[in-house]
């Protein structure tokens, strides 16, 4: 079915092409059709999925890129083409044939990516925090440490000893 629609795709891009003055959209998809029977030999019976897709990026791209072909026309003062004005309707096109969503492949390479730095990023988080707990113990370790050698000491304490000493036992006790 894909393979149809796209050959039919190919064929009405053809036809828009070769579109001449006065005919409508019912002409040219009338055309499309006799291009895809004389190219494929058999009638294309897929025009209700066709025309379901038809405005999709990925179908608009197709048709947008074959009408937007360089010119060596001669171009008038005002920058347009001397025989034809299609191109401001077709620059439109372009545009949201550009801006096209990323593929199946992509999407999916970008959703690893994202969890891949989601749980580097959680790694950290738990590395940090393991750190910081390490740096509670050791500063508390490094207190009782300070506090066990004032106590040891068998000469009277100054007064800044005695205080660091009273200190460090309100803040042991209160922990």
């Amino acid at each position: 079915m894909n393979d149809l629609v796209g050959k039919f795709c190919g064929a009405f891009g053809s036809a828009t092409i070769a579109r001449s003055s006065g005919q409508n959209d019912d002409d040219v998809l009338k055309v499309a059709h006799e291009i895809f029977l004389n190219n494929y030999s058999k009638k294309f019976t897929l025009e209700h999925a066709w025309k379901e897709i038809r405005y999709d990026q990925k179908w608009c791209a197709r048709s947008s890129s074959k009408t937007e072909r360089s010119s060596n026309r001669r171009k008038c003062e005002d920058g347009q083409s001397s025989t034809s004005h299609t191109s401001e309707t077709n620059t439109g096109e372009a545009d949201q044939a550009s801006k096209r969503p990323p593929g199946v492949m992509a999407a999916k390479g970008h959703g690893k990516k994202t969890n891949a730095e989601g749980k580097a990023l959680a790694e950290f988080e738990g590395i940090m925090d393991l750190k910081r707990e390490d740096m509670i113990r050791k500063e508390r370790l490094s207190k009782i440490k300070i506090l066990d050698r004032l106590m040891a000491k068998p000469e009277p304490l100054g007064e800044g000893e005695e205080a660091l000493k009273n200190k460090l036992i309100t803040e042991m006790l209160s922990n």
